[in-house]
């Protein structure tokens, strides 16, 4: 264990956007606004609830609060958002996560599949708390998720290493046009802490065949990824799934730039298609269409994030007040904000 930790320690520090400094941990998201999320969005069992999708939660949400009370520097917090997690959805034989847990059925759990985002964000954030507060037993459960991950949704296919968004469901024997990808699964912050977990090539890999994919996804006159996208042969649009740059997609340049991408050429690509004056939207691929404008300072502060790290604009003055409404964009909120201050005070 002492080997593997130590490269955990020394990838955390050097590579995560708020690695853990070595004697005591700075919080990166102001007091208050954890707070404010807390209150929204934790419920007294440890679930984050996703309240603009029937009150359900599921594994991104639990990696998601987990993450943010990490860098909340807020260990009880972390301790109860993990137990709800362990308890509720490390259901499954191989060491991942249910997708998703229902208050309003029961059993919660009705369908067993994973999702590979969720997984990996838990082991993240698993990692990074584990090695701040000197938790062996976090980073052990960190290590089997990263290790499982790699077992059953990271493949090799038609020259690329892929990462599955579900261990059922995505693969070429599984799908016509399959493997179906989702770009907004690929967590680059977190992909060096799961080579520091679960040691592979196949992490690296994973990364830069991310990126060489996404710079190919330029579907439409938008010239935009998929939310799901088959790789059978060239880039497409997968069957069965809407061709659009929906809501899981917003956060791709998030994830860029907390990851440390600094490609100007992608980021405004990015930024650029997926913004209706200046303002995030889903995209109808097929006609450059918006679908719904995303006004919330959540959705907005992604194209702040890209802004700052492009050309040093600062953030504006919406952004950086936190009034938490809806899950999925307060949650890239404090996420932005934690990046920013964090790497680019000059913003604030």
């Amino acid at each position: 264990m002492r080997r593997w930790r130590a490269l955990l320690l020394a990838a955390t520090v050097a590579l995560a956007p708020a690695g853990p400094p070595a004697v005591a941990q700075q919080s990166m998201i102001n007091a208050g606004a954890w707070a404010a999320y807390k209150a929204k969005f934790l419920d007294a069992t440890g679930r984050i609830v996703d309240n603009g999708n029937g009150n359900i939660s599921h594994s991104e949400g639990q990696g998601y609060g987990m993450l943010l009370a990490y860098l909340a520097a807020s260990p009880a917090d972390f301790e109860q958002i993990w137990y709800f997690t362990r308890t509720e959805l490390l259901l499954r034989d191989d060491g991942l996560a249910v997708w998703k847990w229902d208050p309003n059925v029961k059993p919660h759990v009705t369908d067993t599949n994973n999702a590979s985002d969720g997984d990996m964000l838990i082991a993240y954030a698993l990692a990074l708390a584990g090695t701040a507060w000197k938790r062996n037993d976090y980073i052990l459960a960190a290590s089997r998720m990263a290790q499982a991950l790699l077992a059953e949704t990271v493949v090799y296919s038609s020259g690329h290493t892929l990462l599955l968004p579900g261990s059922q469901g995505f693969a070429a024997a599984d799908r016509e046009d399959g493997p179906v990808v989702n770009p907004s699964y690929w967590i680059y912050e977190a992909i060096p802490v799961m080579a520091a977990l679960a040691p592979s090539d196949a992490w690296q890999k994973l990364s830069d065949d991310g990126l060489t994919l996404l710079k190919t996804m330029q579907f439409g006159p938008r010239k935009l990824p998929a939310e799901w996208v088959s790789l059978s042969g060239q880039p497409q649009p997968a069957q069965g799934f809407d061709a659009e740059f929906a809501y899981n997609a917003i956060r791709i340049p998030l994830y860029l730039a907390r990851g440390g991408v600094t490609d100007k050429a992608l980021l405004t690509r990015l930024q650029q298609g997926m913004s209706q004056d200046g303002v995030p939207a889903t995209i109808d691929l097929t006609t450059g269409r918006p679908k719904a404008v995303l006004s919330d300072p959540g959705y907005r502060i992604v194209n702040d994030v890209v802004a700052c790290v492009v050309d040093g604009t600062k953030l504006p003055v919406s952004a950086l007040q936190f009034a938490p409404a809806l899950y999925y964009p307060s949650t890239l909120q404090l996420l932005g904000l934690a990046y920013i201050g964090e790497k680019h005070p000059e913003c604030l």
